[in-house]
């Protein structure tokens, strides 16, 4: 009676073990089962709101599930992006951040998280280079005539920013660094309100993404000197590289990725990346895309190790100039 006791013991757990493994693998199978979240660290309608609800859109009929936006702003996107990286890691929060977010906040800010450690990488999807541009009655016509006006003015040349550490502010510091310029930081709420004063001749240059000032260009209301790129954008190749306007090396973009929390299953991560990865192959993505100036990268660099890889070399390359810098908080 003890013996059987004993094997029908053992047989139960037996049972149970096998019943666990296999909820756990009916749990990875149904992956998703419901709706999933994507905090954006911005406000909607900007250029990372624009990229996030066309890529969920083709994601969600990848998946058979809804992908919903999250707007979550503030703190320059660290509030944000602190909730992505404290959702539970199970794959139904995910977070879109760029250069930004992932690479000047945390030499900046004193943030609650490891930027490179506490986030599961899922896929790179975008780059978008900066463009020099002015107002429209700025003097110079080309970008060494541009240098040569800049260094005569001391530090009189006004460079409008989308605020303290932002990608217009790091562009024009780089710019700095590049030419021995000194401008004087002209900060605004973000990249709109600061091309608008760029558009009505109240500041002088600006470092912008191409995506905001696209519009402005091919309407005329500003001059273009340069793309902060190796190679000329698709969406207006008549804009010269900076190696080509005399200024060579001075590259900077605001790339995107898309992160998990640290933890989510990697069978999970991999069915969220393979979403990714099949959007940024539709065709009329990739024309939605093209057409805000945004450059996808080849599908090698759309893995979750070259995202970590690329992440980490812009952190070595940009963080010693940031902190050299001193940005304050403000």
């Amino acid at each position: 009676m003890r013996g059987r006791s004993i094997a029908g013991l053992l047989l139960g757990a037996a049972l149970a073990a096998i019943g666990l493994v296999a909820a756990g693998n009916a749990g990875a199978q149904t992956y998703p089962s419901k709706q999933i979240t994507m905090i954006v660290p911005f406000s909607a309608g900007g250029p990372t709101d624009t990229l996030a609800r066309i890529l969920t859109e083709r994601m969600s009929r990848t998946l058979g599930q809804t992908v919903i936006i999250d707007n979550v702003t503030g703190a320059a996107g660290t509030i944000g992006t602190t909730r992505q990286v404290r959702a539970a890691p199970d794959g139904y929060t995910i977070g879109i951040g760029h250069w930004s977010t992932h690479v000047v906040n945390p030499a900046i800010y004193p943030l609650p998280y490891d930027i490179l450690n506490d986030v599961e990488p899922l896929a790179m999807i975008a780059t978008n280079p900066q463009v020099l541009v002015s107002r429209k009655d700025f003097p110079a016509n080309d970008l060494k005539t541009l240098i040569e006006q800049v260094k005569a003015s001391g530090d009189k040349t006004t460079a409008g920013t989308s605020g303290v550490g932002a990608a217009s502010h790091i562009g024009g510091l780089y710019f700095e660094q590049k030419t021995g310029t000194k401008v004087r930081f002209i900060p605004y709420r973000g990249g709109g309100p600061a091309l608008q004063d760029l558009v009505a001749g109240q500041i002088d240059i600006m470092f912008d993404q191409a995506a905001n000032s696209i519009p402005q260009i091919q309407a005329g209301k500003i001059k273009v000197f340069a793309v902060t790129a190796k190679q000329r954008m698709k969406a207006m190749p008549d804009i010269p590289t900076v190696d080509e306007a005399g200024l060579p090396g001075l590259y900077i973009a605001v790339w995107h990725g898309i992160w998990a929390p640290k933890g989510t299953p990697k069978d999970v991560a991999a069915k969220l990346t393979a979403a990714i990865q099949e959007a940024l192959a539709d065709p009329q993505v990739r024309a939605r895309f093209e057409g805000l100036g945004q450059d996808i990268p080849e599908p090698a660099q759309q893995t979750p190790q070259a995202l970590r890889a690329f992440h980490e070399a812009e952190i070595k390359l940009w963080w010693p100039l940031i902190k050299a810098a001193g940005i304050k908080i403000e």
